[in-house]
């Protein structure tokens, strides 16, 4: 059964440095162009892509590999896709000069090149070599602190439209040496590209890392290069049981705090709005709203609600431009306070909990929650949305990591689990407690205030 009209398969698979594979020859380049040229012929729908495993014939490759008919391309290059797809997908006439067909060939390099591959393998266990996949993530840090680096120091903002490492270094004020050096560290991560001594951005690094791209992710990144600092202290914290580290926020460290909980808030508004979204909500309580970028969507969405922004007093002028920048000032207030100790207020439909519970500890939840009870209208809801992990906390992977985030930068903070946000609700009055899927690393719970048991 055929369900395509062909399905290409492309090797995807990394060896270690040194080893032959198709991933060093650049087949991921070729992935992409195969992706833009179908798109441009119109045969996205009719031309199943699926990147896989070694296919043995690494000192060949780029391989690619076409079916029906088991057609096998070798030494592939980027500008050889638009041919390939035109002459073989399109035309149905493969491109003779890039085929391999010698069968018995292809099948003993394969061979030899999997024992060969086996031994360097054996060879490495039996001599006590730890695993490169284990070596690799021991070292995962370096490739990250190069990178926070080039985002602190601009990099890719100064590169513009293509300069040599003496041109970056005069803009940005650094040594010329080591200026060279992280660039080449860039361009071995794929985010510059070097031609003739010059280094030019990549499609990526243009588009969200610099400041004239209106994608530009580098203010919500730099809070990245906050956290690391953070988990310099990891082994002291596991020590210690709490945070180690000083928790004063400077401006630059609050713009780019704001910056990443809005650009985590836009990615996953739309899922939360579309779960809470109804004609019947008119008074909303953003606890911890931040940039107010729930707020802002629900308002939009639900065009009789009005909502106040409880947060700390820092953060509210850049709450009160992002609300001023949407049009927003006549629906959206904001308010100063401590959300586990100022009143709530009473008689709201919704209270949303965004990006907060995993800050505080679990007794603070519980009050937390009993507070919110209160503070509901009848049948109320109350919103929480957090990095929920499975009832042994071993699982989703970036919430288990995000837990040790909370652990070096916060006094009590946690990642929780679904039974224990579970038996918090019941235990402030709510019922009705469901989880609704969504996209990404958080979970959504939406619990119904029970007038049965008040508190």
């Amino acid at each position: 059964m055929e369900p395509f009209r062909h399905h290409l398969f492309v090797c995807s698979e990394e060896k270690p440095e040194g080893v032959p594979c198709c991933p060093a020859g650049g087949s991921w380049s070729i992935v992409c162009a195969l992706k833009k040229e179908l798109l441009a012929q119109g045969l996205d729908n009719d031309v199943q892509l699926t990147t896989c495993g070694c296919l043995g014939l690494c000192d060949d490759g780029p391989i690619l590999v076409v079916y029906p008919g088991g057609v096998w391309y070798r030494k592939v290059e980027e500008a050889d896709v638009a041919e390939i797809v035109r002459s073989h997908l399109c035309a149905g006439t493969p491109v003779s000069r890039l085929v391999w067909a010698d069968a018995p060939t292809m099948k003993a390099q394969a061979t030899e090149h999997r024992d060969r591959y086996r031994a360097l393998l054996k060879a490495k266990d039996q001599a006590g070599i730890v695993p490169d996949d284990l070596n690799e993530a021991i070292r995962a840090f370096m490739p990250s602190r190069a990178l926070l680096t080039a985002l602190e120091l601009n990099i890719f903002s100064a590169v513009d439209a293509g300069d040599a490492a003496v041109q970056v270094a005069q803009k940005i004020k650094t040594d010329p040496r080591a200026t060279e050096m992280l660039l080449n560290v860039l361009v071995s991560l794929k985010l510059l590209e070097k031609k003739d001594g010059v280094f030019f951005n990549t499609p990526v690094s243009a588009r969200f890392l610099t400041d004239a791209s209106p994608d530009n992710a580098r203010p919500a990144l730099l809070h990245t290069a906050n956290l690391w600092r953070r988990w310099s202290t990891l082994t002291d914290a596991v020590r210690a049981g709490t945070s180690v580290s000083a928790r004063a926020r400077d401006e630059a460290g609050a713009v780019s705090f704001i910056a990443a909980m809005d650009r985590n808030a836009k990615e996953r508004s739309a899922s939360v709005v579309k779960a809470v979204a109804s004609g019947t909500l008119h008074r909303m309580l953003d606890l911890g709203g931040g940039s107010g970028a729930y707020s802002i969507a629900l308002a939009r969405a639900i065009p009789g609600l009005h909502s106040e922004i409880l947060d700390v007093a820092e953060v509210l002028p850049l709450t009160q431009e992002k609300i001023r920048k949407a049009g927003l000032t006549a629906r959206i207030s904001t308010r100063a306070g401590d959300m586990l100790r100022d009143p709530f207020g009473e008689n709201f439909d919704l209270i949303l909990l965004s990006a907060i519970c995993h800050m505080f500890s679990a007794e603070e939840n519980r009050a937390l929650f009993q507070r919110a009870h209160r503070a509901l209208s009848p049948s109320g809801l109350l919103v929480v949305q957090d990095f929920i992990l499975n009832p042994e906390k071993t699982a989703p992977r970036f919430a288990t990591l995000f837990s040790l985030n909370m652990l070096v930068g916060t006094r009590a903070g946690s990642g929780y689990s679904e039974p224990e946000y579970t038996a918090w609700l019941r235990e402030a009055g709510f019922s009705h407690i469901r989880r609704i899927p969504q996209p990404g690393p958080t979970g959504l719970l939406i619990a119904t205030r029970d007038e049965r048991n008040p508190l």
